[in-house]
């Protein structure tokens, strides 16, 4: 059985260490220790000098049925605020919906699998690193691990997504010349070049591409003083539906920002995209979908499902070969932001709905 209390003192100890992503190493170590402590046979997989992956898999059983959840989260917005605070049913702080409830569910219905006893069964138990940023710790994983199936304890208001949007990282930049302040023109600015060129982007996805999702961040300039800056950058997110064309849409994005009319040929403009991870729809049939619908009914919890509107783990856990569901406790529009909240009683019912599947999971299933 699922132990809320337990559950809870792990949440709360998981909120309290600061785990930025590439800076894990103190969530590492102390959930190795708890994991080691509570019984579960732990792995450490390297991922670079300093940090790893903890796999809590089955010795001589194949893995039909992955846990995944990222131990890292985005910086702190303010260092002095981003701890544990509990009001009600209520759960503040950094990492609360994204992800460290999903994983403290997922170690606590580990935990309540392993006190049942019986023979192993056939799923495993994965934490990683580096989600937030390069992805390094589902690229490891991937790389020694095979199963068919993985549950990515993302936020979804435990929705279960059986698609995923797809994610392109771009940047732009242009490239000009220095000069004093005084002699700035239209024509002579890189920071104006650039900001003519997104004004083109957001204006075409508007009008052709309004089921696309986008956001402008890291507007750059180097330090110039009474001075022209002589370079600008930006960089671009956007999320596409899963049958989204990728390729189509990379080469309009490049041509609609590169394209020159009225500034000066003084100015270059150059667009590359960093990341392109495709979107994806399973099936929404078979046995997982069986079995995940039947145990939302005998909780009497209301059946959906919907698309992951962002970017994860779980876009190259499908590249790889596995078939992701995304499901976890909390809500997306509450993750990053600088009031993060979730509802422990989610959790509780993530913790449960996870115990319930691994129980249900077959040696056979495909």
């Amino acid at each position: 059985m699922i132990d809320p209390l337990r559950l809870k003192k792990l949440l709360q100890r998981l909120i309290d260490i600061y785990s930025p992503s590439g800076k894990e190493e103190d969530i590492l170590s102390y959930l190795k220790g708890y994991l080691k402590r509570q019984g579960l046979e732990v792995q450490a997989q390297p991922v670079d000098e300093h940090r790893y992956n903890l796999i809590v898999a089955p010795v001589e059983t194949d893995i039909r049925l992955a846990l995944i959840g990222h131990l890292d989260t985005v910086t702190a917005y303010d260092l002095d605020h981003y701890m544990f605070v509990e009001k009600g049913d209520e759960i503040y702080g950094l990492g609360a919906a994204d992800m460290k409830a999903g994983c403290a569910a997922m170690i606590e219905a580990f935990l309540a699998l392993h006190a049942e006893g019986g023979p192993p069964q056939p799923a495993a138990l994965c934490l990683v690193v580096g989600e937030e940023e390069t992805g390094d710790g589902a690229a490891e994983l991937m790389k020694e691990y095979r199963f068919p199936w993985a549950v990515i304890g993302e936020p979804t208001d435990l929705i279960p997504c059986f698609q995923s949007y797809g994610y392109l990282e771009s940047q732009i930049n242009t490239v000009g010349k220095r000069q004093h302040a005084s002699l700035a023109g239209r024509k002579q600015n890189a920071v104006e070049t650039l900001l003519a060129g997104l004004i083109r982007f957001t204006s075409h996805l508007e009008q052709k591409h309004p089921e696309l999702i986008y956001n402008i961040r890291d507007l750059f300039t180097p330090p110039a003083g009474f001075a022209v800056p002589e370079y600008c950058e930006a960089w671009i997110d956007i999320h596409l539906p899963p049958e989204t064309p990728m390729g189509e849409i990379i080469t309009e994005i490049e041509e609609v920002v590169s394209t020159r009319e009225n500034e000066t040929a003084d100015i270059s403009v150059q667009f590359r995209t960093e990341t392109i991870d495709a979107g994806y729809a399973l099936p929404e049939k078979g046995r997982m979908w069986d079995r995940l619908k039947n145990i939302y009914k005998q909780k009497r919890l209301p059946w959906k499902t919907q698309a992951f509107r962002s970017h994860s783990d779980a876009n190259q856990i499908f590249a790889s070969g596995a078939k992701p569901i995304l499901l976890g406790p909390g809500q997306l529009e509450k993750a990053h932001a600088q009031d993060e909240a979730i509802a422990f009683s989610q959790v509780v019912q993530a913790a449960e709905i996870y115990l319930d599947l691994m129980r249900v999971v077959s040696a056979t299933d495909k």
